[in-house]
């Protein structure tokens, strides 16, 4: 073997000890480094201190709470069971129907009122139902069976003055000031003793009204009290005032303290035409001959409520070929009130029952001797008719001197705000005749 190729030998001494030279710096450089990179030592006490602050935990995943509400009216034929039998069991369902006897007997759930069935995540939370436009019952559930009460609805309120200008009918002005067919018909029945709202009404009279505006979860939810009033009827105006005197119902009276209300309404139905006047020779449509009329017959549709002009018993409620389904009530100081041709009678009108006035005792029909659906309407003072279109009714308990000055002092900011909206629609009034010679010339 040729030995110039092979490298240089040297001892097994000699390689260890010339690597010595090398290993020994790079272990003490290796050493420095690691104590660079070594984490830092704390005292046991504050370690676990310092690991909650700079470690996060996980926190548990909460599961969302799903809530729904149902809102719905309350459909004809429709029952608790129709309502919540998907929910509860047949036997809970009587239980439910047990419990609301004495506070809210189920059986009287009254069709196109309002309910709301609140359910957490599907299940039964809460059910409301409106028994009038003031109450509601709430249905709660509890370990033991229902929690069931009777509570006010909760609205929140609003004053606001509304005010407009007649120029067909009461009616379609206010709907034209964009309020509803309840504001009108309360406005009517403030003032039903003086203003005789089918014959009187005329184009250009107007109204003022400061009303309680009810809103229930944001939403408008009709009306609650009309505070004041004005109405200004051919020239002349009218101003009624809300207030209790004492220990009296409520009751509307004018700036000097004079009850609005009076013995009799001036007419038993709010919105008509008179179709017959009072007279003792009238060619009738069905015999064709002339015979008195001792009545005011007023044509409306049918079904419209009928209202007695004032407090009484009721004498007859029956029918017969020519007046057919009619109401005859007695009234105090001699007075009777006649009422014929209805379609039906009022809820619980019989003979014997006592009636308020303004309570619908029957709605508008065309039964016994007529040609279309109208109201014959007659009254009689001590046994002889009298037209009831003339009869000047007296008026009730005016303020009592008691109360008096707190009733003036209640009324003065009112008749300034009522004089505020009268000052605004004269300005409107004033300003639409340029604006409708505009539009004509253009």
């Amino acid at each position: 073997m040729n030995n110039d190729f092979n490298p240089p030998r040297t001892s097994l001494v000699q390689r260890t000890r010339s690597n010595r030279r090398f290993i020994l710096p790079l272990l003490l450089l290796a050493g420095l480094g690691g104590l660079f990179l070594l984490p830092h030592r704390q005292p046991a006490g504050k370690t676990a201190q310092a690991d909650a602050k700079t470690v996060p935990i996980a926190a548990a995943a909460v599961p969302e709470v799903r809530h729904e509400m149902v809102r719905g009216a309350i459909q004809s034929g429709e029952t608790i069971t129709s309502l919540l039998g998907h929910i509860f069991t047949p036997q809970q369902i009587h239980n439910l129907n047990q419990q609301c006897k004495e506070i809210f007997p189920l059986s009287k759930l009254c069709a196109g009122q309002d309910y709301r069935l609140a359910l957490r995540d599907g299940a039964f939370e809460r059910f409301e139902y409106d028994i009038d436009r003031e109450e509601q019952l709430i249905i709660l559930m509890n370990e033991e069976g229902f929690d069931i009460s009777r509570s006010a609805i909760p609205y929140t309120v609003e004053q606001q003055l509304v005010n407009g200008t007649i120029t067909s009918s009461l009616f379609g002005a206010v709907l034209d000031s964009g309020e509803s067919e309840a504001l009108a018909l309360n406005l009517a029945d403030i003032f039903a003793w003086d203003i005789d709202f089918i014959r009187d009404i005329q184009s250009g009279d107007s109204f003022q009204v400061l009303v309680e505006k009810r809103f229930r979860e944001g939403q408008q939810a009709g009306y609650g009290r009309i505070l004041a009033a004005s109405f200004s009827n051919c020239g002349e105006t009218y101003r009624g005032f809300l207030f209790k005197d004492g220990e009296r119902k409520s009751a509307y009276y004018d700036e000097n303290g004079k009850s609005l209300r009076k013995a009799f309404l001036k007419a038993p139905l709010s919105f008509s035409r008179i179709s017959s006047g009072y007279t003792m020779r009238r060619l009738h449509p069905i015999t064709k001959t002339y015979k008195p009329h001792p009545a005011i017959d007023y044509a409306a549709p049918t079904g419209t409520p009928i209202k007695t002009v004032g407090d009484g018993v009721v004498v007859k409620a029956t029918y017969n070929r020519f007046n057919g389904n009619y109401v005859k009530i007695r009234h105090p100081g001699s007075w009777v009130t006649m009422y014929n041709h209805m379609s039906r009678f009022g809820r619980g009108i019989k003979s014997g029952k006592k009636v308020r006035q303004g309570q619908v005792i029957g709605y508008v029909g065309s039964t016994g001797r007529s040609t279309g659906p109208h109201l014959d309407y007659r009254m009689y003072k001590n046994g002889r008719t009298v037209n009831p279109l003339k009869v000047k009714s007296p008026s009730v308990a005016p303020v009592s001197s008691q109360h008096m000055a707190s009733f003036q002092a209640l009324i003065t900011p009112l008749m300034a705000r009522l004089d505020e909206g009268t000052a605004a629609g004269t300005r409107l009034a004033a300003a639409e005749p340029p604006a409708q010679a505009e539009t004509a010339r253009n």
